[in-house]
């Protein structure tokens, strides 16, 4: 439409008469009607031009926050708890699912991508990954469940002669107060003829009955030097693969032996970890939810709910968000793949790799921080992990077999930094420090 508009003298108007404009070069409306126009027809699209100069609220408004993970209370035990274990298959061997290891802190890798058909392919890319340290576990028992209606009910339960003090401490509040006789009477069953037939009827009637087994495994916390807790975490897994009475065999075979890691897991396998987040204490509902603020004159206060309801029903609805505890809840985080696992006294403990033949160790120079050295077996993992450093977590083998390009992929590590994780790292050993600043003075 052009600016100067002539309407003929049948509205009115002169002749050649010059109409202002809007911002988008159409007729001012107000001048139109001025002057008596008859009929306007505006087009749907011109009205809406005017209506897009008003200013409105929304009037969709999807809600801050989730309520898929109510309570957000604090979680009921420090270790995370395994609710499903993977899908048991017969046809293959017997085999545990599950571990328990320790977060020991973050760094970073340079890996080569293979990704046919992808721009990364045969490229570089620099990722987080987390160290989990995981020395081996103890088996110290098998348990036998029967399902029933109501789900998996206990049958009975056969516990290991020997017994460290490490997973006694366990069955006691405190130590150094009780009388230490846990598993005594127990343990003299295996020392007659009548106990160990016992034991071995209760084995027997295992195999009759049980659907599910699992074995009782604790870790050996003593070998965690950075930590000062002497109390082992214990928790049953559930044994996948074979018969009933190839679990038992194979879970009565690992009494009182070590389980290593690699035992249970693989490289380039995508795994599952179970654990308790940081916890933050009480906090508003901004942090907490992640609602909007109010604006900035508001009264007594601008970070909170303006309104939490209406006058009837006479109660708060659980969906408001509102202040309160945040962090150390219970969660699950899937798919994490494992880059690397690392053997105690072996060369793959160490972080030196085909392109960097640097002699140097998985801990970075001055130990990871808050945690320390990393001494024993350890995971590599993508990405980051819950909870802090010290935390144990729990790792599970996947409930689905993972068949995508990220589960399928094989990682080839080219580079793991051990630069100091405190402050700005700039070397990657102590030797290569000392070559580059010399002799020190005293």
């Amino acid at each position: 439409m052009v600016e100067n508009l002539e309407l003929d003298s049948s509205i009115g108007l002169a002749p050649n008469y010059k109409y202002g404009v809007n911002y988008k070069g159409y007729p001012r409306i107000s001048d139109l009607l001025a002057f008596g126009a008859p009929s306007l027809n505006l087009s749907a699209k011109e009205n809406k031009s005017n209506k897009d100069s008003m200013s409105h609220r929304k009037f969709e408004h999807p809600r801050h926050g989730s309520l898929g993970f109510l309570p957000r209370k604090r979680a009921a035990r420090h270790r995370g708890k395994v609710k499903s274990f993977p899908r048991d298959d017969p046809s293959k061997p017997p085999r545990l699912t599950a571990f328990l290891g320790y977060k020991a802190g973050m760094t970073h890798i340079v890996r080569e991508v293979e990704k046919p058909g992808s721009k990364l392919h045969k490229k570089e890319t620099c990722e987080a990954v987390t160290i989990i340290e995981a020395p081996p576990m103890v088996v110290v028992g098998v348990v036998g469940y029967v399902k029933t209606s109501r789900g998996l009910r206990s049958l009975n339960t056969v516990w290991a002669q020997h017994l460290s003090e490490e997973v006694k401490r366990r069955f006691y509040k405190n130590w150094y107060r009780c009388k230490k006789k846990a598993f005594t009477k127990y343990a003299k069953k295996y020392e007659t003829d009548e106990g160990k037939k016992e034991i071995q009827v209760q084995l027997e009637k295992m195999k009759k009955y049980a659907s599910v087994v699992r074995v009782l495994a604790h870790t050996q916390i003593r070998k965690m030097k950075g930590l000062k807790q002497k109390k082992s975490h214990l928790m049953e897994i559930q044994v996948n693969g074979g018969t009933i009475s190839q679990k038992i065999d194979y879970a009565y075979s690992f009494f009182e032996k070590q389980v290593p890691v690699d035992a249970v897991f693989q490289k380039d396998e995508m795994i599952d970890i179970i654990g308790v987040t940081k916890g933050k204490g009480y906090e508003g509902v901004v942090t907490r939810w992640g609602v909007t603020r109010l604006p900035r004159k508001t009264h007594r206060g601008l970070r909170k709910v303006a309104c939490i309801g209406a006058w009837h029903p006479a109660r708060v609805s659980y969906t408001v968000a509102r202040a309160g505890q945040n962090g150390y809840h219970h969660r699950t985080e899937l798919n994490k793949k494992v880059y690397k696992i690392g053997k105690s006294g072996d060369d793959s403990h160490s972080a030196m790799t085909e392109f960097d033949r640097t002699q140097k160790n998985i801990t970075p120079v001055g130990g990871f921080p808050h945690y320390g050295v990393v001494k024993d077996d350890y995971l590599m993992i993508k990405g980051c992990c819950i909870g802090p450093k010290k935390r144990v977590v729990t790792l599970r083998q996947s409930l689905l077999k993972q068949t995508s390009r990220v589960a399928m992929e094989e990682i080839k590590l080219k580079f793991i930094d051990t630069s100091s994780k405190f402050g700005h790292g700039r070397f990657q050993t102590t030797e290569e420090k000392a070559k580059f600043y010399g002799r020190l003075k005293a």
